[in-house]
């Protein structure tokens, strides 16, 4: 596929929409090229539907998400509750980084009610030394990606801490409102909790704090240095 400027790597299906989507949105707005890597489809999340039939859900729902922002779309082939921290999966997703050539990636903080998610922060840093070590031979040729940072999501609150806030504004949140609209989760049909209406009041209060109208935060890794930005 082609190269892209951020890439933002969830556990599950919806992951990346939702805690890191607004930003994306964003950018793409901004005329930057993004990708979405979805490690597990979420497919034990709902209720109402065997998983099967969910996962089948689920991994068109990405798509038509992706396709709203224009966006590359991974879909890897771990189980939801399932993820593990193993060199199978951090060489898959040094793969995906290796095949996108991002600038920026975006993932999860390090703690979080969800297994998954705390297993995929995990993995994240040794696939990105993997994805640019030269002596790992694979038919795609090495990428160094210099910037990782963590998405602020409401099940990752533990700990987090707002380093970086990038401006947004209503033309982001509208189209970003319209990639989430392609997930039932997200429309209200599988549980209760108001996902799109949490993220975007966040926005408002995150621009508020800053002086903006609006903003979305993220976490740098440890040791680097806050800032205010108009792009990532």
């Amino acid at each position: 596929m082609a190269k892209v400027d951020i890439l933002s790597i969830g556990a599950h299906a919806g992951d990346a929409e939702i805690a890191s989507g607004i930003a994306l949105a964003h950018e793409v707005n901004c005329g930057r090229k993004v990708a979405m890597c979805h490690l597990t489809l979420g497919e034990k999340g709902n209720p109402k539907m065997d998983s099967q039939e969910y996962a089948d859900q689920r991994r068109k729902e990405v798509r038509a998400a992706a396709d709203v922002i224009g966006a590359q779309c991974y879909v890897l082939p771990w189980r939801d509750a399932e993820l593990p921290v193993s060199d199978e999966v951090k060489l898959a997703i040094a793969d995906v980084i290796r095949d996108c050539r991002p600038g920026v990636i975006i993932t999860h903080h390090f703690k979080s009610i969800h297994k998954d998610h705390i297993n995929c922060n995990l993995n994240i840093p040794d696939a990105i030394f993997y994805a640019g070590l030269g002596t790992i031979k694979t038919d795609k040729a090495p990428h160094h990606c210099p910037k990782l940072y963590f998405a602020e999501n409401w099940e990752d609150k533990e700990d987090y801490v707002p380093d970086i806030y990038l401006e947004v504004n209503e033309t982001d949140i509208a189209l970003w409102r319209e990639m989430t609209s392609k997930h039932a989760l997200f429309r209200g049909e599988v549980v209760a909790f108001p996902y799109v209406e949490y993220y975007e009041k966040l926005a408002r209060v995150r621009g508020i704090e800053k002086y903006m109208p609006y903003a979305v935060t993220l976490e740098l890794p440890s040791g680097a240095k806050s800032r205010r930005v108009t792009n990532l």
